[in-house]
């Protein structure tokens, strides 16, 4: 019994390890050098989308801190009492109940979990081929892909986007710091694959 208990505490270290958030979220290279297996999974999603990894990281970091379970905080009713969230959005990627049952209906994957790094990379190169498609904003546009992220498809079609000035500039940052991780991981980038078989498709 009490080796079974030591057991579980182990496996739930490991958990929580696995799931903090990186030491240094300022350099990609050093992300993908912590987290390991994230770099494969950036990449995967990048060549089934065409989504630049720069900018999804770009956005996961804006969104979430790259902590697995982020959610919006909660309203305070009378200042102190918490009250319920203002969405139901969570994980990496935060994104909303509704959002993530239309990725996984287009996609199959109704396995996919929003606290899975993979899962949720994966959804973030999908939405900006989503906003590709229904918005014509470049995939290399991370400024205008934050936008239409943040504010769906067809608020950014509205332009809802435009009298929110805290959201333009989190916009120019998600910018700026694609601008930085493409950089760095132009640098790193051949370290970080893992020789022939990188280069397969289902690697």
């Amino acid at each position: 019994m009490v080796i079974r208990l030591l057991m579980l505490m182990a496996i739930g270290l490991l958990a929580g390890c696995a799931s903090a958030p990186p030491e240094n979220r300022e350099d990609v290279c050093d992300i993908f050098r912590d987290k390991n297996g994230w770099y494969k999974d950036a990449r995967r999603s990048s060549r089934r989308w065409g989504a630049p990894i720069p900018i999804m990281m770009s956005v996961v970091y804006q969104e979430s801190g790259f902590r697995s379970r982020a959610k919006p905080p909660r309203r305070k009713i009378l200042w102190v009492i918490p009250g319920p969230r203002p969405a139901s959005a969570k994980g990496y990627a935060q994104a909303t109940d509704e959002t993530w049952r239309a990725y996984q209906s287009a996609t199959g994957r109704w396995r996919a979990d929003r606290n899975q790094f993979d899962d949720a990379i994966d959804f973030v190169g999908w939405y900006i081929d989503q906003s590709h498609r229904q918005n014509q904003i470049a995939k290399s546009d991370a400024y205008n892909q934050y936008l239409a992220y943040h504010e769906g498809q067809g608020g950014y079609a509205r332009r809802t986007y435009r009298k929110k000035q805290w959201l333009l500039d989190a916009a120019q940052s998600v910018s700026a710091r694609a601008d930085r991780y493409a950089t760095q991981l132009g640098r790193c980038e051949k370290s970080l694959r893992g020789g022939w078989l990188d280069f397969l498709p289902f690697f």
